[in-house]
């Protein structure tokens, strides 16, 4: 279908070099741009969420982490969110009603990452530390007021990328295996070739450009880029992972690799709901501001997904 108007009048309005970022940006800068934005944004917080901030503490790292509750006695189901923003971009504050909407929604404990950027840290810190943090969150869960039966891992953009990673180390490095994965137009691969990128890689929101930008900053050499710690979508295999959720945005560069990893995913055996949600574009899912119907209509996909996943989980446990 065609771009949603109200998205095109948010591009119409929207100052592409204070949010794309392009050949010899300087991330602080971008980054101070994109705090700023969010404190701007002046959105009231969601009613009866209760958050803290704590450090997902071990023998070798520190990762600073929010964690927030939804109200009622608990235990609860357990997600661990790496928010987006290219390795690059974006911290806690960023995800913060997103978290909170996923945490009402799906009844569950929501952990947020605050897993440290490139190009400071290049790859793969950001995996370890949001791998370390999910077997932390498993291994802490009582503390929580969670259940470490009932688990998920999710994210949006390069947080999708971190969440798929975690599931692919963490079948293959002796578990804790996360029950669910959900993935807001994940990063896959490190292509620029796919007709997404070439339809829509200019002119909404994320660009191309940007990404490769991104990918720049993120990677220490491009061979990395091959690596299915950096591409998930070029892991040899992706059978015996969780269920996932997968959703994609029509007039997004990412679209194809999301959707071709779902389709490689259920090739695989493996249980997927694959959503693309059309006229949208990059970066809906996480900007409240925006104002989209689409945001919420997805967050409660989302939440249903994950209660589904649980439910079933409780069933078969009994």
């Amino acid at each position: 279908m065609s771009l949603d108007p109200r998205v095109r009048e948010l591009l119409d309005q929207m100052d592409f070099s204070a949010v794309t970022p392009k050949a010899g940006a300087d991330p602080v800068a971008l980054r101070a741009a994109r705090a700023a934005a969010v404190r701007n944004q002046g959105l009231a917080k969601r009613p009866g969420i209760k958050a803290e901030n704590r450090v997902a503490s071990g023998a070798q790292s520190r990762v600073p982490v929010r964690i927030y509750w939804p109200e009622g006695p608990g235990p609860y189901p357990l997600l661990v969110y790496a928010h987006g923003g290219g390795w690059v971009l974006g911290d806690l504050d960023g995800v913060d009603d997103t978290c909170r909407a996923l945490a009402e929604l799906a009844q569950c404990v929501v952990v947020s990452v605050d897993y440290r950027l490139a190009p400071e840290h290049r790859f793969p810190a950001a995996v370890e530390d949001v791998f370390h943090a999910f077997r932390w969150a498993v291994r802490e869960a009582a503390s929580m007021n969670a259940d470490p039966r009932m688990t998920a891992v999710g994210g949006d953009s390069a947080g999708g990328n971190l969440a798929a990673v975690v599931a692919l180390r963490a079948r293959d490095e002796g578990g804790p295996i996360p029950g669910a994965q959900v993935l807001v137009y994940p990063i896959t691969d490190y292509n620029f070739q796919t007709r997404s990128y070439q339809e829509n890689g200019d002119g909404y929101f994320l660009t191309r450009e940007g990404m490769e930008w991104f990918w720049d900053q993120y990677l220490a050499r491009p061979e990395d880029g091959q690596h299915p710690w950096a591409s998930p979508l070029k892991a040899a295999s992706l059978a015996g992972l969780p269920p996932a959720f997968v959703l994609t945005a029509e007039y997004d560069p990412l679209r194809d690799e999301g959707e071709s990893y779902a389709a490689r995913l259920q090739a695989e055996g493996v249980e997927v709901t694959s959503i693309r949600v059309d006229g949208l574009i990059h970066g809906f899912f996480t900007n409240a501001a925006w104002a989209l119907p689409q945001r919420e209509e997805s967050l409660q996909r989302a939440a249903k997904f994950l209660r589904r996943v649980w439910t079933q989980k409780t069933r078969e446990d009994a």
